[in-house]
């Protein structure tokens, strides 16, 4: 093999862009501006002079906001040629196939253009959820073939997750990852398996916060709103569904569920399907979770800020665990009294028990404990979070729960309360994703590292989700885990190998018992 396989691929090389949409016109733009000659290529010509206009608009906004000269804008928009099917290809090295995402239709496509390259060009696809393994087993030299997932849109956001099939050659993986770096892209290195890293570990966002509205256990704007204020999310699942369509995300849910052999860990919600069903797909429609037609009035969380009762005392019993630095911050404030002792990780508002959730619902917790127990859900940064969501169990009285929003309240935070349901919002999704992507890094998807960052920068998480477990506590982590398992009664909640593995060494280090 040539050395010079396994670098960058030189700006003397031609790329081929298949499919002139909004993230094939993107990708193409990336490749022309790092000084590739393109061929953005399309069956439809209407469509082809859409996209070349779609490109010019592109970068004469980056003229217009001083980022690019505008000779350098006319040279980089010489380099993309119009190209139909039988336009003959000249040099060319990658080509990036961005089409409808359907197996045969790629197949179909590849198969025709892969006879008009020389034998050393590399095939990639820019699919979000189908097979590399399975395309590159129907085209004739498959060691060539590998995926380049761009997000979109392309031009802006940073990640290539670069997929390995089950015969891609690794200089061509090398290659590519080069190619997206410098291309100025974080290029993360995955298998070929079904969602890839974000698409499978972003599953739980959506799919726990679908099972928390088909248990009534909040609203979907209150539910967006502790997503965002409590657990630091810049879009609530909800929100996002509505965003991205609720076409396009159910059937990438389904896809990954099928292709995962229907495992229960991704199984597609009905709250969903009813959506799709009903013609309601997001703001494309006008109508989703929420209402974008006009004069809609915006949807208005709930709030318990006119329930609470200002505490006189409260007392630490014990470590808070993921909820430490409330002491400090209780601390801190002069109308109460604050005191510490030795306990089960708990605070005593007047007497009255709050405990961070673990999983469990407030109702077991509270039998479990021989006393009520109102439990809060996690926050990404206590001091900065602005929204704490809590659930009463059944035992609490309504002086109960007016302590808890009370203590909350003192602390500056909006308080929404949610049905008692496991896990509460934060805490499960959030031990749902640390689990998702535990499992991603123990069957050898990526590395940990590697879905940190795709998390972070594919689809803007605040922190990644195994650096995110670390810093709750895989053994809390672990136990939310166990405890939405044992309520369920499903595979959905089974906690990773990983994480079981993770804990287990750490007991032993320590000298201490996780059982």
């Amino acid at each position: 093999m040539d050395e010079r396989s396994s670098l960058p691929l030189p700006l003397t090389k031609a790329v081929v862009v298949i499919g002139a949409g909004t993230m094939g016109c993107g990708i193409a733009e990336v490749a022309a501006v790092a000084g590739h000659r393109v061929y953005l290529r399309d069956n439809n010509p209407a469509a082809l002079e859409k996209g070349l206009a779609l490109v010019q608009r592109s970068l004469d906004k980056r003229v217009q906001r001083g980022r690019l000269d505008a000779a350098v804008r006319d040279a980089v928009f010489e380099r993309i040629v119009p190209a139909a099917a039988d336009t003959a290809l000249h040099g060319v090295g990658l080509v990036i196939e961005v089409i409808v995402e359907d197996l045969e239709a790629k197949v179909a496509v590849l198969s025709r253009i892969e006879a008009q390259l020389e034998p050393e060009a590399i095939i990639a696809t820019n699919t979000s959820s189908l097979s590399v393994t399975a395309l590159a087993g129907r085209l004739a030299r498959p060691e060539r073939v590998v995926g380049m997932h761009f997000f979109n849109p392309a031009t802006v956001l940073p990640l290539v997750e670069v997929i390995a099939g089950h015969s891609t050659a690794p200089e061509v993986t090398r290659c590519i990852t080069d190619t997206a770096r410098a291309w100025g892209k974080v290029p993360v290195a995955c298998s070929s398996t079904p969602g890839f890293i974000v698409n499978r570990v972003a599953r739980p966002f959506y799919g726990e916060a679908l099972r928390v509205l088909q248990e009534q256990g909040a609203s979907p704007v209150s539910l967006d709103a502790v997503l965002r204020e409590s657990g630091g999310f810049k879009m609530g699942p909800c929100e996002l569904m509505d965003l991205i369509g609720h076409d396009v995300n159910f059937a990438v849910t389904r896809s990954v569920y099928q292709g995962f052999f229907d495992d229960p860990r991704y199984k597609p919600s009905l709250v969903q399907k009813a959506l799709v069903d009903a013609g309601w797909l997001g703001r494309k429609s006008g109508r989703g979770f929420f209402d974008y037609r006009e004069g809609a009035a915006p949807p208005v969380p709930e709030e318990a800020g006119d329930q609470g009762v200002g505490p006189a005392q409260v007392r630490v019993e014990g470590h808070l665990g993921p909820a430490a630095a409330l002491e400090d911050m209780l601390r801190s404030q002069e109308a109460i009294e604050v005191q510490h002792t030795a306990g089960a990780g708990l605070l005593r508002v007047d007497g009255l028990a709050l405990a961070l959730s673990d999983g469990r619902t407030a109702t077991e917790r509270s039998a479990v404990a021989g006393e009520p127990v109102v439990l809060f859900d996690l926050a990404l940064d206590w001091s900065q979070c602005t929204r704490v969501a809590l659930a009463a169990p059944l035992q609490a009285s309504a002086e109960h729960l007016a302590k808890a929003i009370g203590l909350f309240t003192l602390l500056g935070k909006k308080v929404t309360v949610l049905a008692d349901v496991p896990g509460l919002a934060v805490m499960r999704t959030v031990a749902m994703l640390v689990n998702e992507a535990a499992d991603a890094v123990y069957q050898g998807v990526a590395s940990a590292e590697d879905v940190d960052a795709a998390m972070k920068m594919g689809v803007n998480y605040p922190i990644g989700p195994m650096a995110w477990g670390r810093r709750i506590g895989l053994l809390h982590v672990l136990t939310v885990m166990q405890h939405l398992a044992r309520a369920y009664g499903d595979g959905r909640y089974r906690p990773s190998i990983w994480l079981q593995r993770t804990v287990h060494a750490s007991a032993t280090v320590e000298g201490i018992s996780h059982d």
